[in-house]
């Protein structure tokens, strides 16, 4: 990671060190323990709230009252410690802009002060097991009856979703405008109907609790409701640049720290009596990934600056998202290969971070969803 950046302030930096002691102290020791229970303790949030890790660009009196270049910070550390498991970044740089820019000062003092703090885990709840980015395939039904929505319905792989205190659940509204039609609510842990499945199976990001919901003909009043009713296309959209970016840097800072531990490995280990950076073969896939890595921060940086002026496009983000991911994936294959059969290991970061970053070719909108917002520029 190059050492000046100057889309950061001080006051960024400063974050930045109080993070990595997080991490190093909070994360790190008992991570692997938490890749095998498939879940993050609810005690770490409470600690990343008492730290202020969590909500960091929500204003005040809300969140911590910074901007997103301290989201950027937190995002970015635990994803450089190979730690993608963590669920804060849906929490706070998805699910709380969410309440922010569409809840009414009612719904923000109740749930975001929660969410900052940590007591309260957020979730999003848009994908179905047959509706993923097709939103005029989403089957959840939210029927009005005078002081409440009955909602009905599924979904799945939700990140966070068995830690879960609220989820925000988009839901068809009025099926026969189809995209046009949908809605979001807030549906919160114990309301009756609402319960959630066994952790998912995933090949990767084991720490990181992943379920299916189900919505059994739940009364969600009406002051749960989020924006406008059949306005959740329109919300969503808004959304999506942030969300995406945000994976952008994730996958990103993921790549940088296995390229410094890769680095690290290749320097120690001996093959046919050489190290194995001496060999030229690895010395120049390390350069190669070097100099990708090298011009994809410039463009992250570049982006998340013109985000901090509220200028980043949806197409930009999804550029971002697309070259960040598809990128990652690749050379961490590369990287898995200098470290022979330990690189298989699960024991061995790189293997981890191999089947971690998967995920982020996928959420968000697939590598082929980006390719499509960007042909449309054509």
């Amino acid at each position: 990671m190059p050492a000046n950046r100057p889309v950061f302030r001080d006051d960024h930096e400063m974050l930045r060190t109080q993070v990595e002691r997080f991490v190093a102290q909070e994360i790190l020791p008992f991570y692997m323990q938490w890749e095998d229970m498939g879940v993050t303790p609810r005690a770490l949030w409470r600690k990343a709230g008492a730290n202020g890790l969590l909500n960091c660009a929500v204003p005040a009196p809300w969140g911590q009252g910074g901007d997103f270049g301290h989201s950027a910070v937190v995002l970015e550390t635990i994803a450089r410690a190979n730690c993608l498991g963590i669920g804060f970044s849906i929490h706070s740089d998805m699910v709380a802009p969410y309440i922010l820019n569409l809840g009414t000062r009612q719904q923000k003092d109740r749930w975001l002060p929660r969410m900052t703090s940590g007591e309260c885990i957020g979730a999003i709840a848009m994908t179905e097991p047959d509706a993923g980015s097709d939103l005029k395939a989403i089957r959840t039904r939210a029927r009005r009856e005078r002081s409440h929505y009955v909602l009905s319905g599924a979904k799945t792989f939700i990140t966070n979703g068995a830690n879960a205190d609220l989820a925000i659940v988009m839901a068809s509204t009025t099926p026969e405008l189809g995209a046009r039609g949908l809605s979001l609510f807030v549906v919160e842990r114990g309301m009756s109907g609402f319960s959630s499945g066994p952790p998912l199976r995933k090949i990767g990001q084991h720490a990181q609790d992943t379920c299916e919901l189900f919505f059994n003909d739940v009364q969600v009043p009406l002051d749960n409701r989020l924006g406008e009713e059949n306005a959740a296309f329109e919300h969503v959209s808004k959304e999506l640049a942030q969300e995406r970016l945000a994976i952008a840097l994730r996958a990103a800072a993921s790549l940088e720290g296995m390229i410094d531990s890769t680095a690290a490995y290749v320097k120690q280990r001996k093959a046919f009596g050489r190290r194995i950076v001496d060999f030229q073969n690895a010395r120049f896939k390390l350069a190669d990934a070097i100099a990708q890595t090298s011009m994809l921060r410039v463009f992250l940086d570049d982006c998340l600056a013109k985000h901090l002026r509220a200028e980043l496009d949806p197409t930009t983000a999804a550029i971002a998202k697309l070259n960040a991911t598809e990128m990652q994936g690749k050379i961490l294959d590369d990287l898995l290969q200098m470290f022979g059969g330990y690189g298989y290991m699960a024991d061995y970061g790189i293997g981890r971070a191999w089947t971690d970053a998967r995920a982020l070719r996928i959420l968000g909108g697939t590598s082929e969803i980006m390719l499509d917002i960007i042909g449309k520029r054509i």
